[in-house]
C-alpha cells in the first residue's frame, strides 16, 4: 500500500496519525538513532524529512540512518527542488497555494518532476498553506510569501476548496518551524468542513495537549519537529495522547 492510500485508510477509520519532522541540518546520526528507538516504541506513523534551508549535505545520510534504525516510512517534506532523494518512500509534492509566488506554485515542480519520476518516488499532490504563527519563520522568509492571517478562517477554507478543485490530494496547514503558536483549531475546523481530503497540520506544536486539540479539530496527521529536537520524550507523550483519542471514541 502506498503512503497516500495508507493515510486515506487511517482517515476513513478515524485514526489520528503522528509524523516526526526531521531537519537533516539539526540532527546528527546519534540523535537520529535515539529518535528511531523512541519512535519505534511508541508507534510513530511517519518520518517527514526536510527543511526550509539545508546548508549541509546530509539529506541522504539522514534518510539512510532513519531507514537503518526503523521501519517507519520516510516521506520527504522538501524546502526546495533539490531536496529529493531515492531513499525515501514518498515526497509531499507541495504547491504553496496560500502564497502568490509562481515558482512555488508550479515553477520548482517542473525542475524536480523528472528526478522524482526517475527515482520512482510516490509523489503526493499536497496543497501547502502557510499560516501566521505569531512570528517570522524560515519558511515565510525563504518562500517570499505572506502567510494566511491567524484568524482568517474563510480565506483558509476557500483556499483549500480551490486546491481540492485543482486536484490536491492532501492539505498541509503549517505555522512554520519555530512558530510562536500553532494553527488555530478554529481554522482547522473550518477547513475540515469544506474539504474531503486528509489534513496535515504542524508548526508551533510543543505539548501533547496542543497535538490533541489540533487532531480533534479535524487534522488527520499531526507533525511535530522543533520541540522534539530538544526533548525526545515528547514523542512518547504526543503518541500516547493521540492514541487516547481513539480509545475514547471506542467507549
Amino acid at each position: 500500500m502506498n503512503i497516500l492510500d495508507r493515510i486515506r485508510e487511517k482517515r476513513s477509520q478515524g485514526k489520528k496519525m503522528f509524523a516526526v519532522l526531521v531537519d537533516p541540518d539539526k540532527t546528527g546520526d546519534r540523535d537520529l538513532e535515539a529518535l528511531c528507538k523512541v519512535a519505534n516504541e511508541c508507534g510513530v506513523d511517519f518520518f517527514f524529512v526536510g527543511g526550509s534551508l539545508l546548508t549541509r549535505d546530509r539529506l541522504s545520510q539522514c534518510i539512510a540512518t532513519l531507514k537503518a534504525g526503523s521501519r517507519i516510512p520516510v516521506v520527504l517534506f522538501p524546502g526546495n527542488a533539490m531536496q529529493v532523494d531515492p531513499g525515501a518512500e514518498a515526497i509531499l509534492f507541495l504547491s504553496l497555494i496560500s502564497g502568490r509566488n509562481p515558482e512555488l506554485l508550479i515553477g520548482k515542480h517542473v525542475a524536480s518532476a523528472p528526478i522524482i519520476r526517475e527515482y520512482g518516488l510516490e509523489a503526493i499532490p499536497t496543497g501547502y498553506m502557510l499560516v501566521d504563527g505569531g512570528n517570522l519563520t524560515s519558511v515565510q522568509y525563504i518562500s517570499d510569501t505572506r502567510p494566511i492571517p491567524y484568524d482568517k478562517h474563510d480565506i483558509a477554507s476557500s483556499t483549500a476548496m480551490a486546491g481540492e478543485m485543482l486536484g490536491m490530494q492532501c492539505f498541509f496547514l503549517d505555522a512554520g518551524s519555530g512558530a510562536r503558536m500553532p494553527v488555530s483549531t478554529n481554522m482547522i475546523s473550518a477547513v475540515r468542513q469544506h474539504v474531503r481530503a486528509p489534513i496535515i497540520a504542524g508548526g508551533g506544536i510543543r505539548t501533547p495537549e496542543q497535538a490533541v486539540a489540533i487532531a480533534e479539530a479535524g487534522a488527520d496527521l499531526v507533525v511535530v519537529g522543533n520541540a522534539i529536537e530538544d526533548d525526545h520524550s515528547l514523542v512518547t507523550g504526543i503518541a500516547d495522547a493521540l492514541r487516547k483519542i481513539q480509545a475514547l471514541k471506542k467507549v
